[in-house]
């Protein structure tokens, strides 16, 4: 049984990620930006830490994650500007490095971007700095020296997802569903023994826990 602490646990992938660890045995806190969501994070079993990632500081996160065996980082700044995806979607993780230093967590879990995504559209600005972003954000991670997994997904479609991907180090794109990605974070993290590692993930005809168990060093 690990503590985990993940960042984006109202979101499409955190909150379907949060009950799946909950119900392995896992015990899960998560940071949320509108008070209103703290009784609901309780109702499902998750401790609420409230905090905006545009003012969030490193000192924040060490507080927050402090007894923690690992983090999850799922959220993004969803189209809402330059300023905004650059301090949520590349100076978050970069924090969360520090935090996880700080309080010797070693395992850190990166929700990225499957770099084909909008290569076969017209090139728009705000989207390539997003794509950029995410890419600093991996390169950080790499370099952190912890137990890092990174997890690329195709276009995320909003779907439970039926449990069976195409998972590994380099596939063709595709659609994958928030739920599919979240079984995945949440199979990644119940073996430890998978880190270290870039794994693009779509909906596929793999169960979930199979197509993990597939990735070996």
């Amino acid at each position: 049984m690990s503590n985990v602490f993940i960042v984006g646990v109202t979101g499409g992938i955190g909150s379907r990620l949060a009950p799946k660890l909950i119900e392995a045995g896992h015990r899960v806190s998560g940071l949320h930006r509108r008070p209103e969501q703290d009784a609901a994070l309780r109702e499902v079993g998750v401790t609420p830490y409230p905090g905006d990632l545009m003012e969030v500081t490193t000192e924040d996160l060490v507080e927050a994650t402090k007894g923690h065996d690992a983090i999850v980082f799922s959220a993004g700044a969803a189209g809402s500007g330059a300023d905004r995806t650059t301090a949520i979607d590349y100076g978050t993780p970069v924090k969360l490095i520090e935090a996880a230093r700080i309080n010797g967590i070693s395992r850190l879990y990166l929700v990225s971007a499957f770099m084909d995504a909008g290569r076969d559209r017209p090139r728009k600005e705000g989207f390539e700095h997003y794509m950029k972003m995410k890419r600093q954000a991996d390169n950080a991670v790499v370099a952190s020296g912890l137990d890092w997994v990174i997890v690329r997904p195709a276009t995320l479609v909003t779907e439970d997802g039926n449990g069976r991907v195409n998972l590994e180090r380099a596939i063709p794109y595709g659609n994958v569903a928030r739920g599919n990605v979240a079984g995945v974070l949440a199979a990644l993290i119940d073996r430890p023994s998978v880190n270290r590692e870039i794994l693009e993930v779509t909906d596929g005809e793999t169960p979930i826990s199979r197509a993990v168990e597939a990735i070996r060093h």
